[in-house]
């Protein structure tokens, strides 16, 4: 066994196409006579297997922010009309979770720091 750390790639990534094929209920189902008002249609699996990098963010914009509560940077996508954060990463959950954990921390090192006078009063 080798004492070096070094990762070599095994190989390039493989770009892969997934579709999924028709459930069972819409092959299997049997033909009707209704009127246009009242028909659906099954929609297009492949219009959402589409990777646009230029429409989808067209109206969006990205920021990076540091959290001092949780300690941590977070980034977000903004829509750029409502300057609603539309994702962000960590979520709200994690941030309050991490500032929780920090202020914890910090007072069981506040209480550590006291002399030991203080601590027995």
């Amino acid at each position: 066994m080798g004492m070096d750390f070094n990762i070599k790639p095994a190989s390039a990534p493989a770009a892969v196409s997934f579709v999924q094929p028709a459930n069972d209920a819409a092959r299997d189902a049997v033909t009707t006579q209704l009127p246009a008002s009242q028909t659906i249609t099954a929609a297009d699996i492949s219009a959402r297997v589409r990777n646009e990098s230029s429409g989808a963010s067209a109206g969006t914009s990205h920021q990076t922010v540091f959290d001092r509560d949780a300690a941590s940077m977070v980034y977000q996508v903004v829509d750029n009309r409502t300057s609603i954060v539309v994702r962000q990463f960590p979520d709200e959950a994690m941030l309050r979770r991490r500032a929780y954990f920090r202020a914890m921390d910090m007072l069981k090192d506040e209480r550590l720091r006291e002399p030991a006078a203080d601590r027995t009063a």
